[in-house]
Protein backbone atom coordinates (compact mmCIF):
# COMPACT_ATOMS: atom_id res chain seq x y z
CA UNK A 1 0.00 0.00 0.00
CA UNK A 2 1.43 3.33 -1.19
CA UNK A 3 2.30 5.71 1.84
CA UNK A 4 0.51 8.68 2.47
CA UNK A 5 2.66 12.10 1.93
CA UNK A 6 0.82 15.22 3.44
CA UNK A 7 2.60 17.43 1.74
CA UNK A 8 1.47 17.61 -2.16
CA UNK A 9 4.43 17.01 -4.23
CA UNK A 10 4.36 16.66 -7.77
CA UNK A 11 6.52 15.21 -9.86
CA UNK A 12 6.54 16.43 -13.89
CA UNK A 13 7.82 14.00 -16.34
CA UNK A 14 8.66 15.09 -19.89
CA UNK A 15 9.60 12.44 -21.96
CA UNK A 16 9.47 12.09 -26.09
CA UNK A 17 7.43 8.27 -26.06
CA UNK A 18 4.18 8.01 -24.16
CA UNK A 19 6.21 4.28 -23.34
CA UNK A 20 8.92 6.14 -21.58
CA UNK A 21 6.80 9.00 -19.95
CA UNK A 22 4.79 6.19 -18.70
CA UNK A 23 7.91 4.08 -17.32
CA UNK A 24 9.34 7.69 -16.06
CA UNK A 25 5.83 7.90 -14.36
CA UNK A 26 5.43 4.74 -12.65
CA UNK A 27 9.08 4.67 -11.37
CA UNK A 28 8.05 7.67 -9.64
CA UNK A 29 4.99 7.43 -7.95
CA UNK A 30 6.06 5.97 -4.57
CA UNK A 31 7.83 9.36 -4.22
CA UNK A 32 4.88 11.06 -5.78
CA UNK A 33 1.35 12.88 -4.50
CA UNK A 34 0.45 13.93 -7.82
CA UNK A 35 2.36 13.27 -10.71
CA UNK A 36 2.06 16.10 -14.24
CA UNK A 37 2.51 14.43 -17.29
CA UNK A 38 4.11 17.06 -19.99
CA UNK A 39 2.21 16.37 -23.15
CA UNK A 40 4.39 19.14 -24.83
CA UNK A 41 7.18 17.24 -24.45
CA UNK A 42 5.69 14.09 -26.38
CA UNK A 43 5.82 13.34 -30.14
CA UNK A 44 2.72 11.73 -30.15
CA UNK A 45 0.63 12.29 -26.77
CA UNK A 46 -1.68 9.58 -25.97
CA UNK A 47 -4.22 9.97 -22.56
CA UNK A 48 -5.28 6.50 -22.05
CA UNK A 49 -1.81 4.80 -21.52
CA UNK A 50 -0.84 7.15 -18.32
CA UNK A 51 -4.66 6.29 -16.82
CA UNK A 52 -4.50 2.99 -17.39
CA UNK A 53 -0.66 1.95 -16.00
CA UNK A 54 -0.37 5.26 -13.81
CA UNK A 55 -2.76 5.02 -10.23
CA UNK A 56 -1.42 7.77 -8.42
CA UNK A 57 -3.27 11.08 -9.37
CA UNK A 58 -2.12 12.32 -12.86
CA UNK A 59 -2.58 16.49 -13.76
CA UNK A 60 -1.69 16.85 -17.86
CA UNK A 61 -0.08 20.35 -18.92
CA UNK A 62 0.11 21.33 -22.96
CA UNK A 63 2.29 24.04 -22.28
CA UNK A 64 2.77 26.28 -25.14
CA UNK A 65 5.59 27.59 -26.56
CA UNK A 66 4.44 31.23 -25.86
CA UNK A 67 4.47 30.42 -21.95
CA UNK A 68 7.96 28.32 -22.27
CA UNK A 69 6.57 25.31 -23.04
CA UNK A 70 6.66 22.92 -26.33
CA UNK A 71 3.66 23.07 -28.25
CA UNK A 72 3.61 25.50 -31.00
CA UNK A 73 0.19 24.83 -32.70
CA UNK A 74 -3.11 25.77 -33.33
CA UNK A 75 -4.48 26.65 -29.37
CA UNK A 76 -7.73 24.45 -29.90
CA UNK A 77 -5.88 21.30 -31.04
CA UNK A 78 -3.52 22.36 -28.10
CA UNK A 79 -6.37 22.14 -25.29
CA UNK A 80 -8.03 19.10 -27.58
CA UNK A 81 -6.42 16.67 -25.32
CA UNK A 82 -6.82 18.47 -21.46
CA UNK A 83 -10.64 18.17 -22.31
CA UNK A 84 -9.50 14.54 -23.24
CA UNK A 85 -8.17 14.07 -20.26
CA UNK A 86 -11.25 15.47 -18.06
CA UNK A 87 -13.71 13.19 -19.78
CA UNK A 88 -11.19 9.61 -19.02
CA UNK A 89 -10.91 10.73 -15.34
CA UNK A 90 -7.50 12.53 -14.90
CA UNK A 91 -7.75 13.92 -11.66
CA UNK A 92 -6.22 17.49 -12.78
CA UNK A 93 -5.44 19.83 -15.62
CA UNK A 94 -2.77 23.07 -16.19
CA UNK A 95 -4.57 25.78 -18.10
CA UNK A 96 -2.85 28.89 -18.48
CA UNK A 97 -4.26 32.24 -17.28
CA UNK A 98 -3.26 34.04 -20.79
CA UNK A 99 -4.87 31.14 -22.48
CA UNK A 100 -8.15 32.62 -25.00
CA UNK A 101 -10.61 33.02 -22.02
CA UNK A 102 -13.32 30.66 -23.79
CA UNK A 103 -10.74 27.55 -24.22
CA UNK A 104 -10.18 28.24 -20.88
CA UNK A 105 -13.76 28.08 -20.16
CA UNK A 106 -14.54 25.03 -22.38
CA UNK A 107 -11.68 23.46 -19.87
CA UNK A 108 -13.45 24.81 -16.54
CA UNK A 109 -16.81 23.25 -18.26
CA UNK A 110 -15.12 19.84 -19.03
CA UNK A 111 -13.25 19.43 -14.70
CA UNK A 112 -17.51 20.54 -13.60
CA UNK A 113 -19.04 17.66 -15.77
CA UNK A 114 -16.23 15.03 -15.13
CA UNK A 115 -14.81 16.04 -11.75
CA UNK A 116 -11.65 17.40 -12.25
CA UNK A 117 -9.34 20.32 -11.28
CA UNK A 118 -8.10 23.01 -13.36
CA UNK A 119 -4.97 24.65 -12.13
CA UNK A 120 -5.33 28.28 -14.07
CA UNK A 121 -1.24 28.99 -14.35
CA UNK A 122 0.76 32.28 -14.94
CA UNK A 123 4.88 32.01 -15.50
CA UNK A 124 7.84 34.22 -15.82
CA UNK A 125 11.08 32.75 -17.22
CA UNK A 126 13.27 35.82 -16.47
CA UNK A 127 11.82 37.89 -13.88
CA UNK A 128 9.65 38.17 -11.00
CA UNK A 129 7.43 40.89 -11.24
CA UNK A 130 6.41 43.64 -8.69
CA UNK A 131 4.45 42.85 -5.64
CA UNK A 132 1.48 44.71 -7.15
CA UNK A 133 2.06 43.06 -10.46
CA UNK A 134 1.47 39.30 -8.98
CA UNK A 135 -0.75 40.22 -6.64
CA UNK A 136 -3.28 41.54 -9.64
CA UNK A 137 -2.55 37.82 -11.80
CA UNK A 138 -3.57 36.07 -8.22
CA UNK A 139 -6.44 38.16 -8.45
CA UNK A 140 -7.72 37.48 -12.24
CA UNK A 141 -6.89 33.03 -11.29
CA UNK A 142 -9.24 33.28 -8.50
CA UNK A 143 -11.97 35.75 -10.52
CA UNK A 144 -11.32 33.18 -13.81
CA UNK A 145 -13.03 30.11 -11.89
CA UNK A 146 -10.31 27.86 -11.29
CA UNK A 147 -9.83 25.51 -8.71
CA UNK A 148 -6.09 26.31 -8.37
CA UNK A 149 -4.17 29.13 -9.21
CA UNK A 150 -0.08 29.09 -9.93
CA UNK A 151 2.05 31.90 -9.94
CA UNK A 152 5.92 30.59 -10.97
CA UNK A 153 8.40 33.46 -11.29
CA UNK A 154 12.22 33.39 -11.78
CA UNK A 155 14.02 34.79 -8.75
CA UNK A 156 17.16 36.84 -9.09
CA UNK A 157 17.81 37.51 -5.47
CA UNK A 158 15.84 36.32 -1.80
CA UNK A 159 13.77 40.00 -2.49
CA UNK A 160 12.12 38.08 -5.39
CA UNK A 161 11.35 34.98 -3.39
CA UNK A 162 9.62 36.72 -0.72
CA UNK A 163 7.36 38.60 -2.87
CA UNK A 164 6.32 35.34 -4.09
CA UNK A 165 5.86 33.37 -1.38
CA UNK A 166 4.02 36.18 0.22
CA UNK A 167 1.21 35.42 -2.21
CA UNK A 168 0.06 32.63 0.28
CA UNK A 169 -1.32 34.83 2.77
CA UNK A 170 -3.34 36.74 0.00
CA UNK A 171 -4.55 33.50 -1.01
CA UNK A 172 -5.41 31.86 1.96
CA UNK A 173 -7.60 35.23 3.32
CA UNK A 174 -9.18 34.63 -0.23
CA UNK A 175 -9.73 30.00 0.43
CA UNK A 176 -7.85 30.04 -2.55
CA UNK A 177 -5.41 27.23 -3.08
CA UNK A 178 -2.16 28.19 -4.59
CA UNK A 179 0.84 26.78 -6.11
CA UNK A 180 3.79 29.50 -5.65
CA UNK A 181 7.07 29.34 -6.07
CA UNK A 182 10.26 30.69 -8.17
CA UNK A 183 13.10 28.74 -10.33
CA UNK A 184 16.55 29.31 -10.66
CA UNK A 185 18.85 28.82 -7.86
CA UNK A 186 17.70 31.83 -5.45
CA UNK A 187 14.14 30.02 -5.72
CA UNK A 188 15.18 26.82 -5.16
CA UNK A 189 14.33 27.01 -1.16
CA UNK A 190 11.03 28.25 -1.92
CA UNK A 191 10.04 24.83 -3.77
CA UNK A 192 10.14 23.73 -0.01
CA UNK A 193 9.01 26.89 1.87
CA UNK A 194 5.83 27.25 -0.22
CA UNK A 195 4.42 24.04 1.30
CA UNK A 196 5.53 25.26 4.85
CA UNK A 197 3.23 28.27 3.84
CA UNK A 198 0.15 26.16 2.98
CA UNK A 199 0.79 25.96 -0.58
CA UNK A 200 -1.16 23.63 -2.53
CA UNK A 201 1.68 21.93 -4.04
CA UNK A 202 5.37 21.79 -5.36
CA UNK A 203 6.81 20.32 -8.57
CA UNK A 204 9.80 17.95 -8.41
CA UNK A 205 11.74 16.22 -10.81
CA UNK A 206 11.52 12.66 -11.41
CA UNK A 207 14.86 10.74 -10.29
CA UNK A 208 15.47 9.30 -13.67
CA UNK A 209 14.23 12.01 -15.93
CA UNK A 210 15.15 15.11 -17.21
CA UNK A 211 13.71 18.31 -15.15
CA UNK A 212 11.07 20.38 -16.67
CA UNK A 213 12.18 23.81 -15.03
CA UNK A 214 15.52 25.73 -13.83
CA UNK A 215 15.90 24.91 -9.99
CA UNK A 216 13.68 21.70 -9.47
CA UNK A 217 14.94 19.58 -7.04
CA UNK A 218 14.46 15.58 -7.81
CA UNK A 219 11.64 14.15 -6.19
CA UNK A 220 13.69 11.86 -3.84
CA UNK A 221 15.81 14.89 -2.71
CA UNK A 222 12.53 17.23 -1.76
CA UNK A 223 11.15 14.17 0.25
CA UNK A 224 13.88 13.71 1.92
CA UNK A 225 13.86 17.91 3.30
CA UNK A 226 10.98 17.54 3.80
CA UNK A 227 11.24 14.55 6.24
CA UNK A 228 13.97 16.46 7.65
CA UNK A 229 11.33 19.41 8.25
CA UNK A 230 9.17 16.70 10.26
CA UNK A 231 9.35 17.10 14.33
Amino acid sequence: MKQHHPARICVSVAAPSVAEAVRIAREAEPLADVIEIRLDALAAPEIPPFLEEVRTPLLFTNRPAWEGGGFAGDETARVAPLLAALAAGAAYVDIELNAEPALRDQVLAAARAHGGQVIVSWHDFKVTPSAQAIATILQEQYRSGAHIGKIVTTARDFRDVLRVLALQDEAAEMEFPLIAFCMGRPGMISRVATLELNGFMTYAAPDHGAATAPGQLSASVLRRLLADLTP
